[in-house]
């Protein structure tokens, strides 16, 4: 069956880095846009960036521009999210998600979710 595992998580200092995996299994991740979300407790699921599955284009929350970068390696089935220059508005439980083809900015069209790592931003 389809699966994508994050991993990563971590409580780390203001301006610190942290890289997150998310690993798939079961489908050829090739064919798969993956995105970055997160949640705050209180707050809706919001998008971090995506990477598409084709000429790997990338986009980005404004909030985290200049300081995340996304990328992927098909033949280890896993897409990064590198993190950092880290503020401790950027705490939340990180989750990937995988689509067809494309990104989307819609959190209702990707198929098939991770189960999250927690990202604490914290002296």
């Amino acid at each position: 069956q389809l699966q994508l595992v994050e991993s990563g998580g971590a409580l780390v200092q203001p301006g610190g880095s942290l890289r997150l995996p998310c690993a798939a299994a079961g489908f050829i991740l090739d064919y798969y846009a993956i995105g970055w979300f997160r949640q705050a407790p209180g707050k809706e699921r919001e998008g971090v960036s995506c990477i598409s599955h084709s000429d790997g284009s990338t986009n980005y929350a404004d909030s985290v521009k200049g300081r995340f970068a996304i990328s992927r390696d098909n033949a280890k089935a896993t897409v990064y999210l590198q993190m950092n220059s880290l503020k401790p508005e950027d705490t939340a439980v990180y989750y990937c998600a995988a689509r067809p083809n494309h990104c989307s900015d819609y959190v209702s069209l990707y198929n098939y979710w991770g189960q999250g790592t927690q990202v604490t931003v914290s002296s």
